[in-house]
């Protein structure tokens, strides 16, 4: 489903999917809020640019972090490619050590998708996080919903690990489980006051869009991604996603 979204002030069309729809929506209204400016952006596991790239190409300044080097290099590639590389930077380095990566109170807007429930420990990573930014400064933080886990081993038949997801403190399913904790948004929001962020919004990303055959997601992909972006922030159906969309901010 392809769409015309202003981001940071510049007109630009993008396919929007329900992994992505949402969260485009919450950047673009901070982005258009200060629309005019040149923010410095900090993406944290952000691998191959997917919302680097696009950002940079509104005009911002990216630093990508991430620990692969296949993928910075295919970030890189891009960047080249969409005329943006002198706006994209590419630092090798895990969410574990994002204190020493990062100048305290130099970035306007933080992202960090898909890290917080593999790093060994969250809660240092999310401080970093919060020092990085200046005041006012913005997080946009994404991390695997508890429930979605639970209610998805269940309805393929799991039962024992859907008990194990839904017993361990942590979200967790044990040694094999590929990620170390899962959040609600209770817990989620917790994590980030207490590094001193306020959250501000909250919204469930792919609802929907994983319990669906493949035949109806493929098949009305733009119904599927409108039907996403009007559950999103309405409980129950956003604390059912897949995962949870925080976006938080540094008092001023």
């Amino acid at each position: 489903m392809a769409r015309v979204t202003r981001l940071g002030g510049v007109e630009q069309t993008r396919t929007l999917t329900p992994r992505t729809a949402v969260i485009w929506a919450v950047l673009a209204a901070e982005l258009d809020r200060r629309a005019g400016e040149r923010l410095t952006v900090l993406d944290v596991g952000g691998g191959t640019g997917g919302f680097a790239v696009p950002l940079a190409e509104a005009g911002h300044q990216v630093t990508v972090v991430d620990a692969s080097p296949d993928a910075l290099a295919a970030l890189t590639r891009r960047a080249a490619e969409a005329g943006v590389a002198d706006r994209v930077r590419a630092v090798q380095g895990d969410g574990d050590a994002l204190g020493g990566l990062v100048e305290p109170a130099a970035v306007d807007l933080v992202l960090c998708h898909s890290v917080l429930e593999v790093v060994d420990d969250p809660a240092p990573v999310v401080a970093a996080l919060a020092a990085a930014l200046r005041p006012g400064g913005a997080a946009s933080v994404l991390v695997a919903g508890r429930a979605a886990a639970v209610l998805g081993r269940a309805m393929n038949g799991h039962l024992d690990t859907a008990a194990a997801l839904a017993a361990d403190p942590a979200g967790a399913a044990g040694p094999r489980d590929t990620l170390r904790r899962r959040y609600d948004a209770d817990g989620a929001t917790a994590l980030l006051t207490a590094a001193g962020l306020t959250v501000q919004e909250i919204h469930g990303v792919r609802v929907l869009a994983d319990l669906l055959p493949a035949a109806v997601a493929d098949g009305q992909p733009a119904a599927l991604v409108e039907l996403e972006r009007a559950l999103a922030a309405r409980p129950p159906y956003r604390d059912l996603a897949a995962q949870l969309h925080l976006f938080a901010r540094r008092p001023a």
